[in-house]
Order: structure tokens, then C-alpha cells, then sequence
């Protein structure tokens, strides 16, 4: 008997049919493509078909009986029928679930997914949802999130979306076969789904299993799927490793600080930092090498990861213009990075020996007391070639800033114990000096006491010049907008003036209609252009009364910031002309707030204006969003406002909330929006904003309010 490994596709649109035989070869299966419904039969009927994909403009009339017939072509057999349909419709998916189909999608589908849908009704599962009130698919495929339909009773997932394939580094295959056993604890998912059950809206913390075997530790929300005699879940997972790293690296700098503040010896405390530091990025080997006394050789401090047979080569090494990384770093005083050792000059003398140890890349930062003083350097180490990112060389900056603070520390320890040993010996040769050691203490005080008001008054006089400093700038830059429309004024009220005269000596003589019409006509242009340029100035003078933040006229009130967001958000939305970006909202329902919610929306509204006006001036590279999130952050609330448009340019991003910086001068822009916002924020509200962004990749605006504004 033929075996059953033929996939036939029976469809009379263009389908990538190349691609999708590429890869069901790789599970032993073959495809035949046919164009119409008798041929299609026709084959079917010969025996060997696995499977048929069926489009529904060849499966017959409403009742799709071709469906039906091509499911009982093979006496020996049911064949399962899958149908592709262009225009799909809960009644068409409803009419093919009559016919007999065993899955129903919609197209034009990736072939990965396609695929997908074969091995899954090959497996003897049902596609599309046919027993939901919905296609859970579908609606699967458009979520921008991780999210997955589980069967509690079965213990498997039901279906799920590709970014859950992305999230956890399987295909759908492998996910809709795995029992839930392996793809996370169990018991944590038994306890979302109790909660669930009574009525409990809120995240909980689920640690998922990556295909690597990494965890990855999730914000979940489910949601009870109504199904008689059926326990369903869908969940929704949101992966927060990364917010949990960067935690993990603040608890551990704060760890590493109390260490030192308590006089943890040096090797420990360095010890602590390679682990930190080895914990943030995976398969990084860390170590802390010290220079010597003269200043020229190297000493291996710490290196917990790294082969001891390679430590010991370090050990002693004289640094200089081409001794690795770290003796190169320490040379040179700057950060030196080689992304692949055997290629590198810096390397060439070392490379034979490196080798055998698996090393390929090494990036060393000098770590250094002052500007002209080196204590040693801090490498990271891979055992691939690779370039590091923002976020390595921020990690690596931090640590050997880390590492010069406890080295320094450590060794005035050592100097102040130097001290300690010496102390009878200076008590005894410092007693007849005691008198003396006091009057000149006493002067001193003194001396510090008029130094101190000295000081006092020098910083007032500081805070005076940068209020006198501001105010200049500030006024500078009204001068400067008021100007044009004022100057514009002035010139055409001249103008006006001028020809105003010379029409009261023509009349005098004599003066023609036509002269008399010309002149009206250009008084008429002059008055318009002093109309609209005195606009112009009072619109500018109502933006600089916005710059000073008062809080008589504001009202304070607890209000709950999604609705407050909704609420002003929608009709700002609304009034936007088309084509107008995508806005997500991401905030924590029931974030409530005691503060001045006017003065809130205003600033947002800026926020969110800069937006529109600035980062999708040019066509970004993607659909253009506006993405505003809100979470608690002990005490404080933290909400950002982030594009994906053109980004600001690093240049540009330290001044971006000066008064009357823009980079669209001359196009109706003043440049006080942010520099509003930012008095707003850290006057009315007493909070904090910064402002963040990469070109061509989008800007982040946050800011850190207190959930409850001082009074």
C-alpha cells in the first residue's frame, strides 16, 4: 500500500507551493498541487494523500460539499481537510466546520505557519477554534503580546501565537505537544488559574522555561475562557527579565557599597562585583586585574571564571601598547575592546596561548583612581566573537567605577593601618606637642568658621548669578521671538504711514479713482499682515505666561490616572489629523494619584505634541506609535511617553528642555513646549523628567511623580 506522506494543495490562487514542499520535506512529506476541484478528487482517490489543503473558492457552493467529498475520496480512509480561505467570516468558518473541515485559516499566511497547521491537524488537533464562540487563532495572531489558550484538563496548550514561539525559542509544534510540566512550574500556573477563578484581576509572576533552558520570568494575566465542561485559559505573558536584571544590578551595587562601607576585605568585595557583573550578561567570565606598586606590572586580583592556568599567564605581565586588553587599557587610560582575540595586533604575541582556553573576545576598561592615576582594569570575556552593546558598556563602566571605589578604599585602609601600628610610637613623640596641636586646632576652627561663611555667601551669590543667568537667557530668547512679529509690524505700520502721506499731499492736487482704489487696496494687505503678525506675538506671549508654574489657580483632587489619561487623551486623539499614529496605552489599572491633575494633562499633552511634531516629521521606518505607560514604583509613579519616529540626536538631547531650543525654528515652533513640561513636572507636581532616545530608533520621555504631591 503507498503510504500516506502526499500533501495535496488544491488552490486556484498564487501559493509559495516551493517553499511550503522545502519544508515539509524536512518531516517527510510531499506536496502535489492541483488548480481545480476534480482534479483535486481525482487525486485523492488514487490513495497516498495525507492531508488537503482546499481553498475556499474551489470547495463549492455555500455548502462547501467539496469539502466533504474529498474527506471520503480514499475508501481505505478519512482524509483531513484543511480550508484556506481570502475573505474570512465567522459564517464561513461556521459553514466549513458543517462541511466537515478540520481547520479553517485565513490568507496570505507565512509558510512556517502553514506548516504548522498541517502537523497540527496531521496530530489529530483541531485548528481555528470550531468549538469557540470565536477563532482563537486568529485573534492569537493579532496580539502584540505572548499569549496562549491552555486546556487544564489535557495539561497541554491549546493554541498560541508566534510571539509565544519567540518567547520561549519553540515552534508551535513543539509548545502544543509539550505538557505544561515543561514549559513552566506548575504549581505557579495552578495558582494564577485559582485566582482567576475567584474573581481576581492582577499580574503574577510566572517563571517559563526557554528552549535553552534559560527561565524566563513573565508578568501573566489569564482569563477564564467560557466552555461547558471545559477548563480554558487564555494568558497573556509579558517577559521582565530584563526589569529584573536591572534590579538585580541596583540591590547588587547597593549590597556592593554597604560592603565596603563596613570594611569587607578587598578580595571578597571584588569577588561580589565579578559575580554581579557576570550575572547581568550571559557567558561573560570577568576579571579585576590590580598594577603593582611601580606602576608597570600586572596583578591578578580576582577571576573566579577564567582558567586558573590562564590567571597565572597574566600574573606579573608588564602593561604596555600592545599587551592584550587590560595591559593596553592601563597603557593607554581608555576603554579598549577587541571583539575577536585571534585576529587582533593588540593579541598577536598571546594568540597561540589564548586559544587553547576558548577565549575570543575581551573588552577591558581602565580602572582609575583620577584622571592621571590607574589602580588596574576591569575585562569581560567571551567565548564568542562579539562587539558589546549600550547596555555591556554601561555594565562595564559601572563596574570598574565600582572597583576604583573599593580598590581606593582598601588601600587607605591599609595606609590607615599602617597608622595603627605606628600609634605608640607617634604618642609618645606627640605629647609635648599636645599644646600646641590645640591652640592651633583651636585657630584653625577659626579659620574654618570665617571659611565657612566665606562659603555661604559665595554660594548665594552663585544661586543669584544662575537666576540673573537664566532670566538672560530667557529674556533673550522673548526678545528674540517677539521680535520678528513686532519688527514685521512696525515696517508695514511705516509703510502704511508713508503712503498715508503721500496720498493727503495728492489730494491737495487732485487725485485719480485708480491712485485712490491702489492705496485702499494696500492699506487693506497692511492691515492684515499687522492683524496676523499681532497675533502671532500674542500667541507667543500667552506661551511664555505657561513657563511660570503656579499652583494658586490649580486644583488638587485624588483622581485615578487611566481615566484621567483616557479622558484627555481621546479628544486629543481625535482632533489630530489623519493619517494620525497609533496610541497605546499601557497603564496599571486603580493608580491613583493625590495631586493637580490639570497641570498633569498639560504636560502630558506637550509631551505627546512633541511627539507628533518632531518624531514623525520624516517617514519613520515602521507604522508610527505613540506608546504611553503608567506602573507604581514604591512610592512614586512612573509614566513614560516613547515613539518609534526619528529619535533626537545626541547633540541635541542635553538641551532639549532649554527654554526656546527646537530644531524646527522658523516653522511655528517656539521651543517652550518641554521647557513648560519640565517646569510643570518638577515645580507643581515636585517630580522628575528625563528624556532619553536613540536616532532613528524613537525617543522615552519619563518622569517620576510622588502618588502623592507635597503640599
Amino acid at each position: 500500500m503507498e503510504p500516506n506522506n502526499t500533501i495535496l494543495v488544491a488552490t486556484g490562487t498564487s501559493l509559495d507551493v516551493a517553499a511550503l514542499e522545502l519544508a515539509l520535506a524536512t518531516h517527510q512529506y510531499r506536496v502535489e498541487s492541483v488548480t481545480s476541484g476534480d482534479h483535486a478528487l481525482q487525486v485523492a482517490a488514487g490513495g497516498g494523500v495525507a492531508l488537503v489543503l482546499l481553498d475556499t473558492a474551489l470547495a463549492g457552493s455555500a455548502a462547501l460539499e467539496l469539502t466533504g467529498q474529498l474527506t471520503q475520496a480514499d475508501a481505505n480512509r478519512r482524509i483531513p481537510v484543511l480550508l484556506m480561505s481570502h475573505r474570512p467570516s465567522q459564517e464561513e468558518q461556521q459553514r466549513a466546520a458543517r462541511a466537515g473541515a478540520d481547520g479553517y485559516f485565513s490568507l496570505p499566511l507565512a509558510t512556517t505557519s502553514v506548516v504548522d497547521h498541517v502537523l497540527f491537524a496531521l496530530q489529530g488537533q483541531r485548528i481555528g477554534g470550531f468549538d469557540l464562540e470565536v477563532n482563537y487563532h486568529m485573534m492569537a495572531a493579532s496580539s502584540p503580546d505572548a499569549v496562549m489558550l491552555i486546556d487544564m484538563d489535557s495539561g497541554h496548550p491549546v493554541d498560541l501565537n508566534h510571539r509565544a514561539e519567540q518567547l520561549l525559542g519553540r515552534n508551535a509544534l513543539e509548545l502544543l505537544t509539550a505538557p505544561l510540566s515543561a514549559l513552566c512550574d506548575q504549581a505557579e500556573l495552578n495558582v494564577m488559574m485559582q485566582s482567576v477563578l475567584a474573581g481576581e484581576l492582577k499580574v503574577h509572576r510566572i517563571a517559563f522555561r526557554h528552549s535553552s533552558g534559560r527561565p524566563v520570568d513573565c508578568n501573566v494575566r489569564g482569563v477564564r475562557i467560557a466552555k461547558p465542561g471545559r477548563r480554558l485559559f487564555h494568558i497573556r505573558m509579558v517577559d521582565v527579565t530584563g526589569t529584573q536584571r536591572a534590579e538585580a544590578l541596583r540591590v547588587g551595587q547597593e549590597q556592593l557599597l554597604e560592603m565596603m562601607a563596613r570594611g569587607v576585605p578587598l578580595d571578597d568585595t571584588l569577588h561580589k562585583l565579578v559575580r554581579l557583573v557576570e550575572s547581568q550578561s550571559p557567558g561573560v567570565l570577568c576579571s579585576v586585574m590590580l598594577l603593582a606598586a611601580d606602576g608597570q606590572h600586572m596583578h591578578c586580583a580576582c577571576c573566579p571564571s577564567l582558567p586558573a592556568a590562564y590567571a597565572a599567564l597574566l600574573e606579573g605581565l608588564a602593561i604596555g601598547p600592545g599587551v592584550g586588553s587590560c595591559g593596553t587599557a592601563m597603557h593607554r587610560r581608555e576603554a579598549v575592546v577587541v571583539s575577536d582575540i585571534e585576529n587582533d595586533p593588540l593579541w598577536a604575541p598571546y594568540a597561540e596561548q589564548v586559544r587553547e582556553y576558548g577565549l575570543r573576545a575581551c573588552w577591558s576598561m581602565p580602572i582609575m583612581q583620577d584622571e592621571h592615576t590607574v589602580l588596574g582594569s576591569f575585562a569581560m570575556y567571551y567565548r564568542t566573537v562579539r562587539h558589546p552593546d549600550a547596555d555591556e558598556q554601561r555594565l562595564i563602566g559601572v563596574a570598574s567605577h565600582l572597583a576604583s571605589i573599593a580598590i581606593e578604599r582598601a588601600r587607605r585602609e591599609v595606609e590607615l593601618e599602617r597608622h595603627r601600628s605606628h600609634l605608640e610610637e607617634l604618642v609618645e613623640a606627640r605629647t609635648a606637642e599636645l599644646t600646641r596641636a590645640k591652640q592651633h586646632a583651636e585657630l584653625t576652627n577659626e579659620e574654618l568658621q570665617a571659611a565657612l561663611e566665606n562659603l555661604s555667601l559665595t554660594q548665594e551669590e552663585l544661586v543669584r548669578r544662575d537666576k540673573l543667568a537664566a532670566l538672560g537667557s530667557l529674556v533673550a530668547g522673548v526678545a528674540h521671538e517677539l521680535n520678528t512679529p513686532i519688527g514685521n509690524s512696525l515696517v508695514t505700520a511705516s509703510t502704511l504711514a508713508d503712503q498715508t502721506a503721500s496720498l493727503s499731499g495728492q489730494i491737495d492736487a487732485g487725485i485719480r479713482r485708480s491712485e485712490l482704489d491702489a492705496y485702499l487696496e494696500r492699506a487693506r494687505e497692511a492691515g492684515d499682515i499687522i492683524q496676523r503678525n499681532l497675533q502671532r506675538a500674542a500667541k507667543l506671549v500667552a506661551s511664555f505666561k505657561e513657563i511660570a508654574v503656579d499652583t494658586t489657580d490649580a486644583q488638587r483632587r485624588r483622581f485615578f490616572l487611566d481615566e484621567l489619561l483616557q479622558d484627555m487623551l481621546a479628544p486629543l486623539w481625535a482632533s489630530l489629523p489623519q493619517p494620525r499614529p497609533n496610541l497605546v496605552l499601557d497603564v496599571v489599572p486603580g493608580l491613583q494619584l493625590d495631586s493637580y491633575p490639570g497641570s498633569l494633562s498639560q504636560a502630558l499633552a506637550h509631551l505627546v505634541d512633541n511627539c507628533i511634531v518632531h518624531a514623525f516629521s520624516t517617514a519613520p521606518g515602521g507604522e508610527p506609535t505613540v506608546t504611553i505607560t503608567a506602573s507604581a514604583q514604591g512610592s512614586d509613579v512612573l509614566l513614560s511617553v516613547a515613539d518609534n519616529g526619528a529619535g533626537i540626536a545626541a547633540e541635541h538631547l542635553r538641551r532639549v528642555f532649554d527654554p526656546f531650543f527646537t530644531t524646527r525654528l522658523g516653522a511655528g515652533q517656539s521651543g517652550l513646549g518641554l521647557y513648560i513640561t519640565h517646569n510643570i513636572v518638577t515645580g507643581v507636581l515636585a517630580g522628575h523628567i528625563t528624556a532619553a532616545s536613540t536616532p532613528g530608533c524613537g525617543s522615552t520621555f519619563t518622569i517620576r511623580l510622588p502618588a502623592a504631591a507635597p503640599l
